[in-house]
């Protein structure tokens, strides 16, 4: 290393040179002492954090110290060799994620079984190239393991262009998310925006809803087979169960039963239940969950192919872009993906290994009970806490991991922090971290931009290290095309502002096709008129019936 390299400061790596190893050790405090008016001593403390062993012929690092130093050991400032002994990649599943800040000439590599199936977080400040280190490490990632699919919520939509055509980019205008893929907590939240529901409104639902489910599943078999009808109530399927239903049928129930109800004033609750639904099904910008809603389909297994990628088709990663949905629905669609992810992992016994990468995980899983959707950190926090053995991994980017819920974030056994200024993020963070060099998380505040503090079971030791260059067509859009300096010659007139109209409106109003051969659907077959399901002619809804509700009550 060049001279002005070579100084024991806080957070470098020594070397202990014992009779049978080499103990690497990190300095964690500098002092001195003055000995006269003009000689002192400095005084270092260190953390023991492993070990070289055969130092001398075939040199391997442990972690943990089995032969402690003694007094009078050498203490030295590590190598470039014996760095690389502690760094060296130990197999193929290692990925290069940049250079060790105490020396540039070192790889620093990832160990990616470890950081994936023990789950990962990247931690960091706006600013600090966050966006550009998860871009990173997932390109990374790709290119080591392209069979594993990976789904990525992306909140800004700004990593459409990272991963070129390895990635499937899904945004409201061409997801298909059918609503009776949504449990009856999910489905709630869509109905009431967001809301409490109304206990007497959410009773009349969860009545409804399964027998909704029933009258559907009995008509696409019983019916078309000539088998006898069977009582919708008696099939046996809950609110939650994930089989289609028509919404024209869920409307025909409710209406029934407002129907033989004799007090005006009761009907109102089954009256603004159906105006809520009616409300919500024809929002265009709900289109991607009622698309079809009066026409049935079970999609399940299409749906499932295209969002996982299953087969990859060359495209083994899904972006999934929030920033166009309706904020009140965005709880509910992120309940519904990391659900399905899960349960697909667990049904299908983990043999396709999926990382699920939350942007803004506070946002979804926060650490007070009263913010947020219970679904959805619900179901990030079984992702956590369980995925593992299904083949479910998580990965976790925030910038205020304070707000992140404790539970989750303990789950993360690889730790990727960049600069920090919060009080709250720093001391969550030092009880977070476990490791003998704790000390390091003083440098948080004061990390450059790509620098980063990696801890845990994915790396060889504790590492300061700077996260490598980015390709400018991996880059995140928020980095890289974004200004605060606007052009000069940008025609920011009143066709600028018209077009910026256009799309704004176009985003609740158009429907794209998804170009993509796995969700295209097959071509229909013409069915013989035997065998054509008779579907039950849902009832119309009386006028007179809500003639009355318009009439004051007395």
């Amino acid at each position: 290393m060049p001279v002005s390299e070579v100084r024991a400061t806080v957070g470098r790596f020594v070397s202990i040179r014992c009779a049978s190893s080499v103990i690497v050790a990190m300095i964690t405090e500098v002092s001195c002492e003055n000995l006269s008016s003009t000689d002192y001593i400095a005084i270092a403390s260190v953390d023991l954090l492993g070990e070289i062993l055969n130092a001398t012929e075939k040199p391997k690092f442990q972690r943990g110290v089995t032969n402690y130093p003694t007094i009078g050991d050498a203490v030295d400032l590590i190598t470039s060799q014996e760095l690389r002994t502690i760094y060296a990649p130990t197999g193929s599943d290692q990925i290069n994620v940049g250079f060790l800040q105490q020396d540039r000439s070192v790889v620093a590599y990832v160990d990616i079984e470890e950081m994936l199936s023990k789950h990962f977080a990247v931690l960091g400040s706006t600013g600090v190239g966050k966006s550009t280190g998860v871009s990173l490490l997932l390109n990374e990632i790709l290119k080591a393991r392209p069979n594993l699919r990976i789904f990525l919520l992306d909140v800004h939509n700004e990593y459409g262009r990272c991963f070129g055509d390895r990635a499937l980019v899904l945004n409201p205008r061409n997801l298909k998310l059918p609503f009776w893929l949504f449990n009856f907590e999910e489905i709630v939240d869509v109905l009431f925006g967001g809301r409490a529901g109304v206990p007497e409104e959410l009773d009349v639902l969860a009545e409804v809803i399964p027998i909704a489910k029933g009258i559907y599943t009995q008509y696409q078999s019983a019916d078309r087979l000539g088998l006898k009808r069977i009582d919708p109530k008696q099939i046996g399927f809950t609110v939650d169960t994930p089989v289609p239903y028509r919404l024209v049928d869920l409307i025909s129930l409710i209406d029934e039963r407002m129907g033989k109800l004799e007090n005006r004033s009761s009907r109102i609750v089954y009256h603004k239940l159906i105006s809520r639904i009616e409300a919500v099904r024809n929002d265009p910008r709900y289109a991607f969950m009622f698309d079809n809603a009066n026409v049935g389909g079970d999609t399940m297994a299409e749906v499932i192919s295209h969002l996982f990628r299953l087969p990859a088709n060359g495209k083994p990663m899904t972006v999934m872009q929030l920033a166009g949905f309706p904020a009140e629905v965005i709880d509910s669609v992120v309940s519904v993906l990391c659900r399905m992810a899960f349960d697909f992992g667990l049904w299908s016994d983990g043999v396709s290994p999926m990382l699920f990468v939350c942007e803004e995980a506070h946002r979804y899983a926060s650490a007070d009970r009263n913010i947020g959707f219970g679904p959805t950190r619900k179901a990030v926090s079984r992702i956590a806490k369980e995925g593992r053995k299904y083949g479910v991994y998580l990965g976790l980017i925030t910038q205020r991991p304070a707000e992140l819920d404790a539970t989750i974030i303990s789950q993360c056994n690889t730790l990727f922090t960049m600069r920090l200024a919060n009080d709250r993020d720093q001391a969550l963070l030092r009880a977070a971290v476990s490791d003998a060099a704790a000390n390091l998380l003083s440098f948080v505040p004061s990390l450059g931009t790509r620098e980063v503090l990696a801890f845990g079971e994915g790396v060889a030791l504790p590492t300061r290290l700077r996260f490598k260059e980015v390709p400018p067509h991996q880059l995140p859009r928020g980095e890289a095309t974004i200004s605060s300096v606007p052009s000069v010659s940008a025609g920011h007139d009143m066709h600028f502002v018209g077009a910026v109209l256009e799309r704004w409106r176009g985003a609740t109003s158009q429907r794209d096709v998804p170009n993509d051969p796995v969700f295209a659907a097959p071509p229909a077959k013409s069915l013989a008129p035997a065998e054509t399901p008779m579907l039950q002619p849902s009832l119309g809804l009386d006028p007179d019936r809500f003639s009355l509700l318009k009439k004051p009550l007395r």
